[in-house]
């Protein structure tokens, strides 16, 4: 992924990723987010309030 590059982070159902597991993810990009790495742009929720998808943006 190049610098100033943007993308959709998804559970991959095929792998046997699910939600619950998921939501670890958004931990870890928020450890990213905190180095100055990436930028989280958008966390998309479920009616539950599980996150399904997180949108970054890579910055270094």
């Amino acid at each position: 992924m190049r610098v100033g590059s943007a993308a959709w982070i998804r559970p991959v159902l095929a792998k046997g990723d699910t939600l619950p597991d998921f939501q670890s993810a958004h931990d870890n990009a928020k450890q990213l987010a905190d180095e100055g790495l990436i930028s989280i742009v958008k966390v998309q929720r479920q009616a539950d309030g599980l996150i399904d998808a997180i949108r970054i943006q890579r910055l270094a």
